[in-house]
């Protein structure tokens, strides 16, 4: 992955309104936050962009929460296009494969678990860019 580079290069992709609400004008960074995406739309999203040659700043599987476990994704890619970066490709197709080995958990998950699955994904997106996450959960 690439080096945390400028803050004003940082496009989160996310569907958790956790995210949204505790990092939005926060910080210099672009959150395009989408309800309504899977776990694995926003993988394809981003590997999208990284084939358009965005680079990839955040792990696409980072944590130990099985991908058909949580609803709730963030990653983080430059705003602009610094070149294709094979491995970085390579890290998210094999993000998307891993993710469709997992068989689909379709359940309904209660509130408390749903609230406790997005801050697992808003820590460990703020760990990886050294958000203060305490301060964010104070907005």
């Amino acid at each position: 992955m690439g080096t945390l580079g400028n803050p004003r290069d940082y496009l989160i992709l996310t569907n958790n309104p956790l995210v949204r609400q505790c990092m939005e004008g926060r910080g210099h960074y672009t959150i395009r936050f989408e309800p309504e995406r899977s776990f694995r739309e926003i993988l394809v999203e981003a590997r999208d962009l990284v084939y358009a040659g965005r680079t990839l700043y955040t792990h696409p599987l980072a944590g130990s929460v099985k991908p058909n476990e949580t609803p709730y994704k963030s990653l983080i890619v430059s705003m602009e296009p610094h070149g294709f970066d094979e491995q970085h490709a390579e890290l998210m197709a094999n993000a998307i494969a891993v993710f469709d080995k997992f068989k689909p958990i379709v359940r309904e998950l209660p509130e408390r678990v749903l609230r406790d699955f997005q801050l697992i994904d808003y820590t460990l997106l703020c760990g990886a860019i050294g958000f203060d996450a305490a301060a964010g959960l104070s907005k």
